[in-house]
């Protein structure tokens, strides 16, 4: 699938991320009274705030757009304590009930606003919240480590079965790795955050790894940071053999799961996305695998929901 199928399809699915809601509080108050209906009224926490003009070698400057940005970053922390809470359930039924769980442990970030204005310094674009919506897609962060491959899916299953939950966007580096040897699964998620003034649909990047994928794109991130991005060829060719070693660690741990429970080494378990994902609107979201679909370079995507 080429990057402009993928990017038309996730603007099928999600118009709201590329086209915006109305957000003029004034308007918004004068033709809508307190209580009033129109509950499905999607609006952002803050209207559009322009912090491109404002000069950050300033001091001053500086602390504005950061206030604008920490009100800005609210919807997203919240978002991010929506999946939590969802992970959590799940953890704590499988506690409860003592089914198998798949979900070893899970961590959230959200990006400060120091990293939000270094990253659109760095891609070039105008420091303009509405730009920042759709430029960074990793503000909200959260990661999921499992202990084989197949709860990897497993999880990603439990957790897109959600009525609430838009999938935006699925992008599967199990199973095509990316040229570095980096392994995971990424979700771009739509998730609505009910606030005072109305429900806000926030992204948050979801990653779901094994223990070896995570231990390895740890190890990456560390080595990509030392060398400022600029590593020598030996530890490239290092890290890609680590890779290697990893995916068969997985394999081999994975037969031995299988065994522990009673199966034969020709079991067969789910090691990709194929079923039918379909997101409120029944639409299919936009679906990469590999390198070459247009996300985070190495080092960074490795660590994105650290």
């Amino acid at each position: 699938m080429t990057e402009s199928t993928i990017r038309a399809l996730g603007e099928e699915a999600v118009p709201s991320q590329q086209h915006g809601h109305p957000h003029d509080a004034e308007k918004a108050g004068a033709e809508r009274p307190p209580g009033a209906g129109e509950a499905s009224t999607v609006r952002p926490l803050t209207g559009p705030i322009d912090l491109s003009q404002i000069d950050l070698s300033a001091i001053e400057g500086r602390r504005e757009v950061r206030e604008g940005l920490v009100r800005f970053l609210m919807p997203y922390k919240f978002a991010i304590d929506e999946v939590m809470t969802k992970l959590r359930i799940l953890q704590e039924e499988f506690t409860q009930t003592g089914e198998y769980n798949p979900i070893e442990h899970v961590s959230s970030r959200l990006k400060d606003p120091d990293s939000v204005i270094e990253k659109m310094r760095r891609r070039g674009v105008p420091l303009e919240t509405e730009l920042v919506r759709e430029t960074i897609t990793d503000i909200a962060g959260v990661r999921v480590v499992c202990a084989f491959v197949s709860d990897v899916y497993r999880v990603f299953e439990l957790l897109t079965a959600h009525s609430d939950i838009t999938v935006y966007q699925v992008k599967d580096y199990i199973a095509k790795p990316k040229e570095t040897g980096y392994r995971s699964l990424h979700l771009l998620l739509e998730v609505p955050v009910f606030l005072s003034s109305g429900p806000v649909q926030t992204i948050v990047e979801v990653q779901i790894r094994t223990i070896a994928m995570d231990f390895w794109a740890s190890l990456e991130h560390k080595i990509y940071y030392k060398y400022d991005r600029e590593v020598p060829q030996e530890l490239l060719q290092g890290l890609h053999d680590a890779a290697d070693q990893a995916g068969q660690l997985d394999s081999t741990m994975e037969w031995l799961h299988i065994a522990i429970r009673g199966s034969g080494r020709d079991t067969l378990v789910r090691r990709n996305t194929d079923s039918v994902v379909r997101n409120g609107n029944g639409r299919m979201p936009s679906i990469g695998t590999g390198a070459g679909s247009g996300d985070a370079s190495a080092g960074e995507s490795a660590e994105g929901a650290a």
